[in-house]
Protein backbone atom coordinates (compact mmCIF):
# COMPACT_ATOMS: atom_id res chain seq x y z
CA UNK A 1 0.00 0.00 0.00
CA UNK A 2 2.98 2.46 0.28
CA UNK A 3 2.76 2.95 -3.18
CA UNK A 4 -1.19 4.39 -2.50
CA UNK A 5 0.82 7.04 0.53
CA UNK A 6 0.02 10.68 -0.92
CA UNK A 7 0.00 11.83 3.26
CA UNK A 8 -0.77 11.59 6.22
CA UNK A 9 -4.04 12.96 7.82
CA UNK A 10 -3.03 16.24 9.80
CA UNK A 11 -4.12 15.68 13.89
CA UNK A 12 -7.28 17.28 13.79
CA UNK A 13 -8.48 15.33 10.62
CA UNK A 14 -10.65 12.10 12.04
CA UNK A 15 -10.01 9.23 10.35
CA UNK A 16 -13.76 7.54 10.33
CA UNK A 17 -16.76 8.42 9.65
CA UNK A 18 -18.61 8.00 12.98
CA UNK A 19 -22.53 8.75 11.32
CA UNK A 20 -21.97 6.49 8.60
CA UNK A 21 -25.27 4.59 7.45
CA UNK A 22 -23.89 1.55 6.97
CA UNK A 23 -27.74 0.31 5.14
CA UNK A 24 -27.37 3.72 3.11
CA UNK A 25 -24.35 2.71 1.90
CA UNK A 26 -24.71 -0.73 1.51
CA UNK A 27 -27.80 0.07 -0.67
CA UNK A 28 -25.64 2.45 -2.67
CA UNK A 29 -23.63 0.03 -3.94
CA UNK A 30 -26.14 -2.26 -5.08
CA UNK A 31 -27.68 0.58 -6.54
CA UNK A 32 -24.29 1.64 -8.29
CA UNK A 33 -24.08 -1.89 -9.54
CA UNK A 34 -27.29 -2.33 -10.92
CA UNK A 35 -26.06 1.47 -12.70
CA UNK A 36 -23.32 -0.68 -14.38
CA UNK A 37 -25.05 -3.79 -15.25
CA UNK A 38 -27.75 -1.86 -17.22
CA UNK A 39 -24.91 0.14 -18.98
CA UNK A 40 -25.89 3.64 -17.88
CA UNK A 41 -22.30 4.33 -17.75
CA UNK A 42 -21.84 3.64 -21.50
CA UNK A 43 -21.86 6.39 -23.89
CA UNK A 44 -24.35 7.41 -26.25
CA UNK A 45 -21.26 8.99 -29.03
CA UNK A 46 -23.72 10.81 -31.50
CA UNK A 47 -25.01 12.58 -28.46
CA UNK A 48 -21.85 13.86 -27.87
CA UNK A 49 -20.86 14.40 -31.34
CA UNK A 50 -24.17 16.47 -31.68
CA UNK A 51 -23.24 18.97 -28.41
CA UNK A 52 -19.74 19.15 -29.67
CA UNK A 53 -20.76 20.07 -33.48
CA UNK A 54 -23.44 22.35 -32.46
CA UNK A 55 -21.18 24.25 -30.40
CA UNK A 56 -18.44 24.32 -33.36
CA UNK A 57 -21.35 25.79 -35.63
CA UNK A 58 -22.45 28.21 -33.19
CA UNK A 59 -18.73 29.51 -32.88
CA UNK A 60 -18.35 29.80 -36.66
CA UNK A 61 -21.57 31.75 -36.93
CA UNK A 62 -20.17 34.43 -34.44
CA UNK A 63 -17.23 35.19 -36.81
CA UNK A 64 -20.22 35.18 -39.77
CA UNK A 65 -22.08 37.50 -38.30
CA UNK A 66 -19.45 40.05 -37.84
CA UNK A 67 -17.78 39.04 -40.80
CA UNK A 68 -21.05 39.39 -43.45
CA UNK A 69 -23.20 41.94 -41.34
CA UNK A 70 -20.35 44.41 -39.92
CA UNK A 71 -20.04 45.88 -36.52
CA UNK A 72 -23.24 47.52 -36.27
CA UNK A 73 -25.09 47.28 -32.90
CA UNK A 74 -27.42 44.35 -33.90
CA UNK A 75 -24.34 41.66 -35.74
CA UNK A 76 -22.99 42.96 -32.97
CA UNK A 77 -24.20 41.81 -29.94
CA UNK A 78 -25.84 38.93 -32.08
CA UNK A 79 -21.99 37.53 -32.56
CA UNK A 80 -21.46 38.59 -28.58
CA UNK A 81 -24.69 36.30 -27.96
CA UNK A 82 -23.52 33.46 -30.54
CA UNK A 83 -19.63 33.32 -29.32
CA UNK A 84 -21.05 33.49 -25.68
CA UNK A 85 -23.31 29.83 -25.91
CA UNK A 86 -20.44 28.06 -27.69
CA UNK A 87 -18.10 29.06 -25.18
CA UNK A 88 -20.65 27.65 -22.22
CA UNK A 89 -21.52 24.68 -24.23
CA UNK A 90 -17.54 24.49 -24.80
CA UNK A 91 -17.54 24.51 -20.91
CA UNK A 92 -19.92 21.50 -20.18
CA UNK A 93 -18.29 19.47 -22.79
CA UNK A 94 -14.91 19.60 -21.29
CA UNK A 95 -16.51 19.08 -17.92
CA UNK A 96 -17.48 15.68 -19.78
CA UNK A 97 -14.42 14.93 -20.49
CA UNK A 98 -12.67 16.04 -17.17
CA UNK A 99 -15.09 13.36 -15.39
CA UNK A 100 -14.15 10.45 -18.08
CA UNK A 101 -17.48 9.85 -18.72
CA UNK A 102 -17.74 9.87 -22.89
CA UNK A 103 -15.00 7.45 -23.83
CA UNK A 104 -14.14 4.46 -22.16
CA UNK A 105 -10.06 4.67 -22.20
CA UNK A 106 -9.43 7.81 -19.86
CA UNK A 107 -6.00 8.71 -22.26
CA UNK A 108 -8.83 9.27 -24.80
CA UNK A 109 -10.68 11.53 -22.18
CA UNK A 110 -7.73 13.18 -21.67
CA UNK A 111 -6.90 14.21 -25.25
CA UNK A 112 -10.00 15.56 -25.61
CA UNK A 113 -10.46 17.35 -22.57
CA UNK A 114 -6.92 19.14 -23.75
CA UNK A 115 -8.55 20.06 -26.96
CA UNK A 116 -11.85 21.74 -25.98
CA UNK A 117 -10.79 23.44 -22.91
CA UNK A 118 -7.68 24.09 -24.17
CA UNK A 119 -7.73 25.23 -28.08
CA UNK A 120 -11.56 25.56 -27.79
CA UNK A 121 -11.65 27.64 -24.72
CA UNK A 122 -8.72 28.86 -23.70
CA UNK A 123 -8.14 27.52 -20.16
CA UNK A 124 -5.64 24.71 -18.92
CA UNK A 125 -7.10 21.29 -17.81
CA UNK A 126 -5.46 20.48 -15.33
CA UNK A 127 -6.65 23.60 -13.32
CA UNK A 128 -9.84 22.63 -13.86
CA UNK A 129 -9.20 18.98 -12.81
CA UNK A 130 -7.27 20.38 -9.50
CA UNK A 131 -10.60 22.63 -8.14
CA UNK A 132 -13.14 20.63 -9.67
CA UNK A 133 -11.77 16.91 -8.12
CA UNK A 134 -11.50 18.93 -4.55
CA UNK A 135 -14.92 19.57 -5.45
CA UNK A 136 -16.52 16.45 -6.13
CA UNK A 137 -14.87 15.11 -3.14
CA UNK A 138 -16.20 17.63 -0.16
CA UNK A 139 -18.63 19.68 -1.58
CA UNK A 140 -20.08 22.50 0.42
CA UNK A 141 -17.34 21.84 2.81
CA UNK A 142 -15.42 25.02 3.85
CA UNK A 143 -11.88 24.78 3.70
CA UNK A 144 -11.92 21.79 1.18
CA UNK A 145 -14.03 22.90 -1.51
CA UNK A 146 -12.61 25.62 -3.06
CA UNK A 147 -15.64 26.76 -4.80
CA UNK A 148 -16.27 28.49 -1.43
CA UNK A 149 -13.25 30.04 -1.36
CA UNK A 150 -15.49 33.50 -1.75
CA UNK A 151 -15.97 33.14 2.27
CA UNK A 152 -15.23 35.86 3.74
CA UNK A 153 -13.60 37.73 1.73
CA UNK A 154 -16.52 38.30 -0.53
CA UNK A 155 -19.41 36.57 0.58
CA UNK A 156 -20.47 35.70 3.88
CA UNK A 157 -21.85 31.33 3.11
CA UNK A 158 -24.21 29.13 5.13
CA UNK A 159 -25.43 29.84 8.24
CA UNK A 160 -23.29 28.43 10.58
CA UNK A 161 -19.96 30.28 8.79
CA UNK A 162 -22.07 33.20 8.94
CA UNK A 163 -22.52 33.50 12.26
CA UNK A 164 -19.37 32.65 13.31
CA UNK A 165 -17.76 35.64 10.77
CA UNK A 166 -20.23 37.93 12.85
CA UNK A 167 -19.31 36.92 16.19
CA UNK A 168 -15.49 37.33 15.57
CA UNK A 169 -16.45 40.78 14.30
CA UNK A 170 -15.30 40.28 11.14
CA UNK A 171 -16.20 42.08 8.02
CA UNK A 172 -14.69 42.25 4.72
CA UNK A 173 -17.65 42.92 2.54
CA UNK A 174 -21.54 44.32 3.47
CA UNK A 175 -22.73 41.29 3.31
CA UNK A 176 -26.41 42.36 4.91
CA UNK A 177 -26.32 43.25 0.99
CA UNK A 178 -24.67 40.33 -0.63
CA UNK A 179 -27.99 38.95 -2.21
CA UNK A 180 -27.69 42.15 -4.13
CA UNK A 181 -24.13 42.89 -5.09
CA UNK A 182 -23.51 38.89 -5.77
CA UNK A 183 -25.55 39.77 -9.61
CA UNK A 184 -22.71 42.49 -10.37
CA UNK A 185 -19.64 41.61 -8.19
CA UNK A 186 -19.64 37.71 -8.20
CA UNK A 187 -19.30 37.28 -12.39
CA UNK A 188 -17.03 40.40 -12.44
CA UNK A 189 -14.72 39.02 -9.73
CA UNK A 190 -15.11 35.43 -11.76
CA UNK A 191 -13.73 36.92 -14.76
CA UNK A 192 -10.78 38.03 -13.52
CA UNK A 193 -9.72 35.77 -11.13
CA UNK A 194 -9.95 33.15 -14.24
CA UNK A 195 -8.10 34.94 -16.60
CA UNK A 196 -5.31 35.66 -13.90
CA UNK A 197 -5.19 32.33 -12.16
CA UNK A 198 -5.07 30.29 -14.98
CA UNK A 199 -1.64 31.72 -16.14
CA UNK A 200 -0.42 31.09 -12.93
CA UNK A 201 -1.22 27.95 -12.14
CA UNK A 202 0.63 26.79 -15.72
CA UNK A 203 3.52 28.42 -15.22
CA UNK A 204 3.73 27.27 -11.02
CA UNK A 205 2.73 23.75 -12.48
CA UNK A 206 5.16 23.68 -15.10
CA UNK A 207 2.33 22.51 -17.81
CA UNK A 208 3.93 24.27 -20.46
CA UNK A 209 1.77 22.24 -23.17
CA UNK A 210 -1.41 23.45 -21.61
CA UNK A 211 0.22 27.41 -21.33
CA UNK A 212 0.85 27.26 -24.88
CA UNK A 213 -2.82 26.40 -26.13
CA UNK A 214 -4.07 29.19 -23.66
CA UNK A 215 -1.79 31.73 -25.19
CA UNK A 216 -2.56 30.02 -28.67
CA UNK A 217 -6.31 30.41 -27.90
CA UNK A 218 -6.03 34.37 -27.75
CA UNK A 219 -3.82 34.84 -30.40
CA UNK A 220 -6.94 33.05 -32.70
CA UNK A 221 -9.39 34.93 -31.21
CA UNK A 222 -7.43 38.11 -32.43
CA UNK A 223 -7.31 36.80 -35.04
CA UNK A 224 -10.21 36.14 -35.87
CA UNK A 225 -12.36 39.53 -34.47
CA UNK A 226 -9.38 42.36 -34.71
CA UNK A 227 -9.53 42.64 -38.55
CA UNK A 228 -12.83 42.46 -38.60
CA UNK A 229 -13.94 45.40 -35.77
CA UNK A 230 -10.69 46.97 -34.54
CA UNK A 231 -8.80 46.15 -31.52
CA UNK A 232 -11.46 48.37 -29.34
CA UNK A 233 -14.42 47.00 -30.56
CA UNK A 234 -13.00 43.31 -30.00
CA UNK A 235 -12.07 44.24 -26.42
CA UNK A 236 -15.77 45.22 -25.68
CA UNK A 237 -16.99 41.89 -27.47
CA UNK A 238 -14.48 39.38 -25.86
CA UNK A 239 -14.79 41.24 -22.34
CA UNK A 240 -18.79 41.45 -22.47
CA UNK A 241 -18.68 38.18 -23.94
CA UNK A 242 -16.93 36.82 -20.94
CA UNK A 243 -19.05 38.55 -18.57
CA UNK A 244 -21.91 37.35 -19.86
CA UNK A 245 -20.78 33.66 -20.12
CA UNK A 246 -19.49 33.87 -16.33
CA UNK A 247 -22.64 35.16 -15.40
CA UNK A 248 -24.35 31.85 -17.53
CA UNK A 249 -21.69 29.52 -15.21
CA UNK A 250 -22.14 31.47 -12.11
CA UNK A 251 -26.19 31.14 -11.32
CA UNK A 252 -26.22 26.89 -13.10
CA UNK A 253 -22.94 25.96 -10.85
CA UNK A 254 -23.97 27.98 -7.75
CA UNK A 255 -28.30 26.84 -7.94
CA UNK A 256 -27.19 23.40 -6.87
CA UNK A 257 -25.31 23.95 -3.78
CA UNK A 258 -25.57 27.33 -2.21
CA UNK A 259 -28.96 27.05 -1.50
CA UNK A 260 -27.95 23.46 0.51
CA UNK A 261 -25.73 22.95 3.45
CA UNK A 262 -22.47 24.88 3.77
CA UNK A 263 -20.54 24.27 6.65
CA UNK A 264 -17.55 22.98 8.04
CA UNK A 265 -16.58 18.82 7.61
CA UNK A 266 -19.20 17.20 9.26
CA UNK A 267 -16.97 13.75 8.30
CA UNK A 268 -20.39 12.47 6.85
CA UNK A 269 -20.20 9.24 4.77
CA UNK A 270 -19.59 9.88 0.94
CA UNK A 271 -23.66 9.24 0.08
CA UNK A 272 -24.76 11.20 2.39
CA UNK A 273 -22.28 14.48 2.08
CA UNK A 274 -23.62 14.19 -1.51
CA UNK A 275 -26.87 14.73 -0.80
CA UNK A 276 -26.74 16.83 1.52
CA UNK A 277 -24.74 19.55 -0.76
CA UNK A 278 -26.70 19.19 -3.81
CA UNK A 279 -30.04 19.74 -5.44
CA UNK A 280 -31.73 19.12 -8.81
CA UNK A 281 -33.56 20.96 -11.22
CA UNK A 282 -37.01 19.88 -13.03
CA UNK A 283 -35.80 18.33 -16.47
CA UNK A 284 -37.04 19.62 -19.63
CA UNK A 285 -35.30 19.75 -23.14
CA UNK A 286 -34.23 23.69 -22.63
CA UNK A 287 -33.35 23.21 -19.20
CA UNK A 288 -30.92 20.17 -20.40
CA UNK A 289 -29.04 22.28 -22.61
CA UNK A 290 -29.19 25.53 -20.84
CA UNK A 291 -27.34 24.02 -17.94
CA UNK A 292 -25.51 21.24 -19.53
CA UNK A 293 -27.17 18.71 -17.49
CA UNK A 294 -26.12 19.93 -14.55
CA UNK A 295 -30.03 20.38 -13.54
CA UNK A 296 -29.22 16.90 -12.66
CA UNK A 297 -26.79 17.83 -9.80
CA UNK A 298 -27.77 14.74 -7.38
CA UNK A 299 -27.13 12.12 -10.20
CA UNK A 300 -24.01 13.57 -11.11
CA UNK A 301 -22.45 13.94 -7.51
CA UNK A 302 -23.45 10.56 -6.83
CA UNK A 303 -22.40 8.77 -10.51
CA UNK A 304 -19.70 11.46 -11.72
CA UNK A 305 -18.43 9.28 -14.86
CA UNK A 306 -21.85 8.57 -15.97
CA UNK A 307 -22.50 10.10 -19.33
CA UNK A 308 -24.85 12.79 -18.75
CA UNK A 309 -27.57 11.62 -20.88
CA UNK A 310 -28.17 8.64 -18.52
CA UNK A 311 -28.94 11.17 -15.62
CA UNK A 312 -32.91 11.23 -16.04
CA UNK A 313 -33.03 7.34 -16.64
CA UNK A 314 -31.38 6.68 -12.88
CA UNK A 315 -33.12 10.02 -11.42
CA UNK A 316 -36.09 7.25 -10.58
CA UNK A 317 -33.73 4.82 -8.73
CA UNK A 318 -31.93 7.56 -6.26
CA UNK A 319 -35.60 9.13 -5.68
CA UNK A 320 -36.48 5.52 -4.44
CA UNK A 321 -33.03 5.31 -2.59
CA UNK A 322 -34.04 8.42 -0.85
CA UNK A 323 -37.11 8.16 0.14
CA UNK A 324 -36.04 4.64 1.73
CA UNK A 325 -33.32 6.15 3.89
CA UNK A 326 -35.92 9.05 4.55
CA UNK A 327 -33.16 11.59 2.75
CA UNK A 328 -34.79 14.57 1.03
CA UNK A 329 -34.33 15.04 -2.53
CA UNK A 330 -35.12 18.32 -3.65
CA UNK A 331 -36.50 19.58 -7.26
CA UNK A 332 -37.15 22.91 -8.20
CA UNK A 333 -38.08 24.74 -11.38
CA UNK A 334 -35.04 27.03 -12.76
CA UNK A 335 -36.77 30.05 -11.92
CA UNK A 336 -36.81 29.23 -8.61
CA UNK A 337 -33.39 27.84 -8.16
CA UNK A 338 -32.10 30.77 -9.47
CA UNK A 339 -34.14 32.92 -6.95
CA UNK A 340 -32.96 30.59 -4.16
CA UNK A 341 -29.33 31.86 -4.50
CA UNK A 342 -30.29 35.22 -3.74
CA UNK A 343 -32.01 34.41 -0.81
CA UNK A 344 -29.91 32.16 1.33
CA UNK A 345 -27.27 34.89 0.43
CA UNK A 346 -30.20 37.24 2.02
CA UNK A 347 -30.73 35.07 4.93
CA UNK A 348 -26.84 34.31 5.46
CA UNK A 349 -26.06 37.99 5.05
CA UNK A 350 -28.97 38.52 7.98
CA UNK A 351 -26.95 35.60 10.58
CA UNK A 352 -24.06 37.45 9.87
CA UNK A 353 -25.34 41.19 10.68
CA UNK A 354 -27.18 39.78 14.00
CA UNK A 355 -24.08 38.08 15.33
CA UNK A 356 -21.79 41.03 14.31
CA UNK A 357 -24.25 44.04 15.65
CA UNK A 358 -25.19 41.80 18.69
Amino acid sequence: MNALLIGELAPDQPSCEPTKNEMLIHDFRELHDTVKKTGLLKTNFPFFLFYFLHAVLIDIGSWLLIWYFGKSWVPFLLGVAAFTIAQIQYGFLQHDFGHVSVFQKPKWNRLAHLVVAGVLKGGPPSWWKHMHNQHHAKPNCFRKDPDLNMHPLLFSLGKTLSLELGKKKKKYMPYQHQHKYFILLAPMTFVVFVQLIIFRFAITRKKWLELFLTVAYNIRVCLMFIPLMGFKSFMAFYWLARFLESNWFLWVSQMNHIPMNIDYDQNLDWVSAQLAATCNVDQSWFNDWYTGHLNFQIEHHLFPTMPRHNYWKVAPLVKSLCAKHGIRYQCKPLLRAFADILHTLKESGECWQDAYFH
